[in-house]
């Protein structure tokens, strides 16, 4: 595609390449984009033949990742053609101009969730650096390719990336620069279950970064603190962190698509209040079974086909414990979080991002599957897989095969279509939950792992499958995958569920069976010991009373190392690190 005809053959100044690189490194925003906006004809009519194109094409890459709403960036791109009906090819570019342009159309590849594709570029230019000789360009390409391998989970990597970015932007006497590398190692870190190193280094940032316009990175740093409420179960903390963020957002752009993310989450943290308020429904309605027994015979008598799809509770229907109409609130409450899910799948539509939307997807399954909506739950999940596979998003393609074994096995639990053969959900279950764990091993997404290994637990102990020693070893495995990680809020429940439905069972422990036969591998007595710890332990717990000081006293041993084993059990929450 040619470039359109300029009105006149306008230079690209190098003091416009400095105003452009200095305002990115201050962080100044409004400033930057107010200076490109004042060379619109310039950038409208860029000609690969003009000195200093492909330099100002690597800023343009840098501006538009940062929200300036200039000419599709692949469009300009392509007037750099491969071949010479342009009048230049990018066989005649210098090494450095042909780097700069290859940092570009990696950034292209990365707005289009190509990450393979984007780190591909980003390692081409790396591979050219001394060529290159641009500390600054330097930086932000290693911060890029940090953001592409935390995409994929690659966290490790991601961190080490993203570092070297940092460095750099330190070393330049950059530091709002360095401090928005910052805000992305306090992610990773928070996917690597690093809490307090990730809440340490975000807040950190938002000092350097506080006094500036860099509205989107400060509005990352309040979704971060909303995501970190929520895990940890703090759900009207995490609404606060969310509605701080679309504010920001708000301040740069109403349709951004981060705004979209923040309420995507928003809706996952009233649901998580609506959990907790049918939880308190349900056991209402219990007691009320136990002190009145023919009542409670009454409403079950009404059958599983009566669930309120509002509810999510068989008994509840127009039932308000302690006078409180928690109904209306439950009710109220997942239409708010569908409201807001609809709201950020319209900014998607106009901003695609397939995660994104895969996101909103998700969200809006887990919000039907507790209505006892199975249908829709299951419409939803699928299209989060679809729009997930389609760019090899291994961790959302596992979130939905997780969400996909729930509503297999809420069914299985609700004996809803056996038909012919009952036992079709309970093996579609096992399938995604399969699925859902070899996923996860494509990332070092080691919570996702875990929950998919929790889930095919409770898939393997589910009354058609009542397989306890299977779900025995998957709940080791969970537990082994989760290492120092915290789970957070609502996988910490279903790893408590999981336990307490292999203790109920009452089967014998594989490796007490083994232990008694003299089969003791390659383990130490000091390894057997803790291993035996962790069997013993919470089953004494459990007869206590759930009261640490009892198991202390009964097995003379200090608390601490109660709750250390507990805690690496999963029966009690470890401490944020």
């Amino acid at each position: 595609m040619a470039a359109p005809k300029a009105p006149a053959n306008l230079p690209i100044e190098a003091s416009f390449l400095a105003q452009l690189q200095q305002h990115v490194a201050a962080r100044e925003i409004e400033r930057g984009i107010a200076c490109l906006r004042s060379h619109q004809d310039l950038i409208t009519h860029l000609d690969p033949a003009q000195e200093n194109a492909s330099r100002l094409m690597a800023y343009l890459a840098i501006w538009m990742d940062i929200g300036f709403a200039g000419p599709p960036l692949r469009e300009i791109l392509n007037r750099f053609a491969r071949s010479g009906k342009n009048g230049v090819t990018r066989s005649q570019l210098s090494v450095a101009d042909y780097i700069c342009l290859r940092m570009a159309e990696g950034m292209a590849a990365m707005a289009e969730e190509a990450m393979e594709t984007a780190i591909g570029h980003f390692d081409f230019v790396l591979s050219l650096r001394e060529e290159l000789d641009e500390r600054f360009f330097l930086a932000i390409v290693y911060f890029w390719k940090g953001r592409c391998l935390r995409r994929k989970g690659d966290y490790d990597e991601a961190l080490i990336y993203t570092g070297k970015g940092c460095e750099l932007a330190l070393g330049l006497g950059h530091p709002r620069m360095a401090a928005v590398m910052r805000v992305l190692e306090g992610w990773i870190f928070f996917q690597l279950g690093k809490w307090k190193e990730a809440v340490r280094v975000s807040q950190e940032a938002e000092k350097v970064l506080g006094a500036t316009d860099d509205y989107v990175t400060l509005g990352n740093i309040q979704s971060f603190y909303g995501r970190m409420a929520r895990r940890e179960g703090r759900f009207d903390k995490a609404i606060e962190f969310f509605e701080s963020a679309i504010g920001y957002y708000d301040k740069r752009d109403p349709r951004h698509p981060n705004l979209a993310r923040s309420l995507a989450n928003m809706a996952l943290a009233k649901r998580g209040i609506a959990l907790q308020l049918q939880k308190r429904i349900d056991r209402e309605v219990q007691r009320r079974r136990k002190t009145s027994p023919r009542a409670g015979s009454k409403q079950v008598s009404a059958g599983r086909d009566s669930r309120n799809p509002e509810t999510g509770n068989h008994e509840a229907r127009g039932y308000d414990p302690r006078g409180h109409d928690y109904r209306e609130r439950l009710t109220r409450l997942r239409r708010e979080a569908l409201e807001h899910l609809e709201a950020a799948g319209a900014i998607y539509r106009q901003r695609p991002s397939h995660h994104g939307a895969g996101t909103v997807y998700l969200n809006a399954a887990y919000i039907h599957l507790d209505g006892g909506d199975f249908q829709r739950a299951e419409e939803e999940a699928a299209s989060a897989y679809d729009v997930a596979e389609e760019k090899q998003d291994y961790i959302l393609m596992g979130r939905a095969r997780i969400l996909q074994c729930m509503i297999e096995n809420a069914k299985v639990e609700e004996e809803i279509g056996e038909g012919a053969d009952p036992g079709s959900h309970a093996r579609r279950a096992f399938e995604y939950s399969q699925e859902a764990v070899e996923l996860a091993k494509h990332t070092q997404h080691h919570l996702l792992l875990a929950n998919a290994q929790v889930w095919q637990g409770l898939t393997q102990c589910n009354s058609f499958f009542d397989n306890p020693e299977a779900a025995r070893e998957s709940y080791d495995l969970a537990r082994a995958s989760c290492g120092g990680n915290q789970p957070d809020h609502n996988m910490w429940q279903d790893l408590q569920t999981l336990g307490a439905k292999i203790l109920r069972k009452g089967s014998v422990h594989p490796a007490l069976k083994a232990w008694s036969q003299g089969a003791v591998g390659e383990k130490t007595f000091r390894q057997i010991s803790e291993e035996f710890a962790e069997i013993v332990i919470p089953r004494v717990w459990e007869r206590e009373g759930h009261k640490v000081s009892r198991v202390a006293a009964r097995l003379s041993i200090s608390p601490k190392k109660v709750r250390r084993i507990l805690a690496r059990v999963g029966r009690r929450k470890p401490r944020p690190r």
